[in-house]
């Protein structure tokens, strides 16, 4: 059992211009709630996280007509830029406002919907004792193709060590704290929290999830969204 104080943090200041929406992705209509609630009641239901930060664009108009009613502090932070800008500003904003100092800090998509309770929690266990963290991922089962600038085959890869990085990610307080501050001087470099870590020398553990934890990024997304999350519940 993991007894370290965990603050979940949700990145939602996007707008999603791949869905063609006209509201961003979190915000979409799912078994009759909005992406993000879904999320975050999953969050919510894992008892080793103690409450949750969620990063909202200043812009943002539907977060104030979110009906949360959620058994967990909500913490709400204005985002950044980018992504690494808005988790920077929740670790920030947690460090200074916690009575109970978070000893990890655990970064979630607000559009994986579909992430199993039972994945988090074994994240958040299998981490507990890790020096720095690590994350959900997933074995690559496909045959990888490497390119060239015209998309002719230059090399087939090899698959057996290579990994789909999922979310939730799940790093020791100070040590995200330290990887994103310096990372934001190239935050391009930055395409997860993981990534962040790699840069200043720390090697991530992959935990593995499962492969229905998608991330809606694509209009077909939601509804394959919406067939994982009926077989979920119909599992309960």
């Amino acid at each position: 059992m993991h007894k370290q104080p965990v603050w979940a943090i949700v990145p939602a200041a996007g707008i999603g211009k791949r869905m063609q929406t006209a509201c961003p992705k979190q915000y979409l209509e799912l078994l009759g709630e909005p992406v993000l609630l879904h999320t975050l009641k999953k969050l919510a239901a894992v008892p080793e996280i103690a409450g949750i930060a969620v990063v909202i664009s200043a812009q943002d108009t539907w977060w104030p007509t979110m009906s949360l009613q959620l058994k967990k502090p909500i913490v709400q932070v204005t985002g950044g830029r980018e992504r690494p800008h808005s988790v920077f500003n929740a670790v920030r904003h947690l460090e200074q406002t916690l009575q109970v100092p978070a000893a990890w800090f655990l970064v979630h998509d607000a559009a994986r919907p579909c992430v199993r309770r039972s994945d988090i929690k074994r994240l958040i266990n299998t981490l507990s004792t890790h020096p720095c963290g690590g994350l959900l991922a997933a074995r690559v089962r496909d045959t990888m193709k490497r390119s060239d600038e015209t998309a002719q085959v230059i090399q087939t890869v090899d698959r057996h060590q290579l990994w789909h990085a999922l979310t939730p990610q799940m790093f020791r307080a100070e040590l995200l704290h330290r990887a994103l501050e310096e990372g934001l001087e190239h935050p391009e470099l930055i395409t997860d929290e993981a990534s962040a870590l790699e840069r200043l020398g720390y090697r991530p553990l992959l935990v593995e999830g499962r492969m229905d934890n998608i991330k809606i990024t694509q209009p077909e997304d939601l509804q394959l969204a919406r067939l994982f999350l009926e077989q979920e519940y119909a599992e309960q």
